[in-house]
């Protein structure tokens, strides 16, 4: 059910959930019947990546397969910074989150016996991944997720407003701080509670090329940095492979299963340039094909996604989200080769958290995209991150369930930011331009310096409140890429192109390490950045 937003200093619930997207509806629905208020700055799944995911869920649920397979196939493509058990809870988790799934009205494929229905996807040694009519998983899981908590009476929901800061008191959450998402100069509010569920998502709006929504901003990690929590693995940023270049922003996506059935790689020319890259050609793991396509596109010759053979007529059949995608630009994929370039697509870096979603913060608890589990390592492999945000959704609710969470004694403290500045011109398309360039599919020491000390510099003098925000996530990424003299996973440094076993290890950071990594760079003569090459 809906609430007035002004009704919050008087009436407040203990539990509060942040983010309409898979993980905070999921979570919202396995603490039923405690009362929950979700907050969603957008109406329920519109501004939610999961709504745009047309991959599946990752679940070994096949005769043959097992959720060791599972797991060792996500630590191969991980670039040995995979937490085992991680991986190995996840996969073991997956077939009960599937049924969960299955119970909230998803209707995932089934085969001709009735059994659901696996597919294969880049990097995974086995069919696993379950769909729903072949590349429209995410809307349907969030389209009956929502319907599900709007039936829950237990349930308050609270849209339009976005949450700008975390309120703190000696480490321990005590509310947030909301402004209305349609008036950027109304006075902000605040909601007392004293746990707090982080589900807001990715940062790949950050980008200038995303797949991701508008709301994917890094929100969730800027505010909860702000207020002090540990940040997990934040240079790490998958950049898919192919999405649907027709000037659209965010950018359609022709989903890995496309490859998965057959679909080739060309570039110009019309010629496969993947199968001198890798002996799995166009399913190699995301971070390599990615350098592909960006190696063709910064040679001149492009880089197209070929289905006239492995689909052709099928096409709009098996694909009906790709397709629509195509023919609203103009293009038949069952007689045309798409254009395609590399887009954010989606962070492994995140908010630190436990085996149970805790984060460093007292009170305060982060599922998906937001958070890192140590789950993806330096690169995720397909579909695990919907399983993922439902395995800690999970999780986190059973751990809030067995805990005692004291009402709010009081209203928290003084707002944070009581006013805004107007949004400055050209601000938001500066910074994601300069993410895109500098911090993107293959970085240098020199771009990244740049990149660190105008976030930092943004960070620290603009008076929009959502601009700091981005500019705190911004950095967080920049100044961990600086700081790893490597390339691993998919982080690529054109001038450390190695993996160097003594960083087979995680980031842990935190924004005043941040800080002083950008401090450090101030006073250096910018370094003459690297030409990209042919990676």
């Amino acid at each position: 059910m809906s609430d007035n937003i002004y009704d919050l200093t008087r009436k407040t619930d203990n539990i509060v959930i942040v983010g309409g997207g898979l993980a905070g509806l999921f979570c919202a629905l396995k603490l039923s019947p405690r009362p929950v208020t979700v907050i969603s700055a957008a109406p329920l799944g519109q501004g939610a990546s999961t709504a745009w995911a047309q991959g599946g869920i990752a679940a070994a649920i096949a005769d043959g397969d097992s959720a060791q397979a599972h797991a060792a196939d996500t630590v191969a493509v991980g670039a040995g910074l995979v937490d085992e058990e991680i991986a190995l809870g996840l996969a073991r988790e997956a077939g009960n989150r599937i049924h969960d799934l299955l119970r909230y009205g998803v209707p995932f494929d089934r085969d001709l016996e009735g059994k659901l229905a696996v597919g294969r996807e880049a990097a995974h040694s086995a069919r696993r991944i379950v769909h729903v009519r072949g590349d429209m998983a995410g809307q349907a899981i969030i389209a009956a997720l929502t319907d599900a908590v709007r039936n829950t009476s237990s349930i308050r929901v609270i849209e339009g407003f976005s949450a700008e800061a975390l309120l703190t008191e000696d480490g321990a959450v005590t509310g947030l701080q909301l402004r209305s998402v349609n008036d950027a100069t109304a006075r902000p509010v605040t909601i007392a509670a004293r746990a707090i569920v982080l589900a807001t998502g990715g940062i790949g709006h950050l980008y200038a090329v995303t797949t991701n929504p508008h709301e994917a901003s890094g929100l969730g990690l800027a505010i909860a940095a702000r207020a002090g929590a540990a940040i997990a693995d934040p240079e790490f940023v998958q950049f898919h492979p192919t999405a649907i270049m027709v000037g659209r922003d965010p950018a359609p996506l022709a989903t890995e299963a496309l490859r998965g059935e057959g679909a080739t790689l060309i570039n110009g020319r019309g010629e496969r340039f993947m199968l001198s890259r890798h002996p799995l050609a166009e399913l190699a793991p995301r971070d390599i094909v990615a350098r592909g396509v960006f190696a063709e596109i910064a040679a001149g010759r492009g880089a197209l996604l070929d289905a006239r053979d492995a689909l052709g007529a099928r096409f709009a059949e098996k694909f009906p989200t790709v397709h629509a995608s195509c023919l609203a630009a103009g293009i038949d994929p069952a007689r045309e080769p798409i254009p395609v370039a590399p887009a954010a697509h989606y962070h492994m870096g995140g908010v630190a958290v436990d085996v149970h979603g805790r984060t460093s913060l007292k009170g305060l608890w982060a599922g998906g995209e937001v958070s890192s589990t140590g789950a993806h390592g330096a690169n995720r492999l397909a579909s695990n991150s919907l399983l993922e945000a439902v395995v800690y959704a999970a999780r986190i609710a059973e751990d809030i369930a067995g805990q005692t969470i004291a009402a709010p004694s009081r209203s928290p403290m003084a707002l944070v930011t009581p006013r805004n500045c107007a949004m400055p011109p050209l601000a938001e398309a500066n910074l994601r331009a300069m993410m895109t360039s500098h911090v993107g599919v293959i970085r240098d020491g020199g771009r990244l310096a740049e990149a660190v000390r105008s976030f930092a510099a943004i960070e620290r003098d603009t008076g929009n409140i959502a601009l700091r925000n981005m500019a705190t996530a911004a950095l967080l990424v920049a100044a961990s890429a600086w700081s790893r003299r490597e390339s691993r996973g998919a982080q690529y440094r054109i001038d450390h192109p190695a993996e160097r076993p003594a960083l087979a290890h995680r980031t842990l950071t935190t924004l005043a390490a941040a800080r002083d990594i950008a401090a450090s760079l101030a006073d250096r003569i910018p370094a003459r950045p690297a030409q990209p090459v042919n990676a």
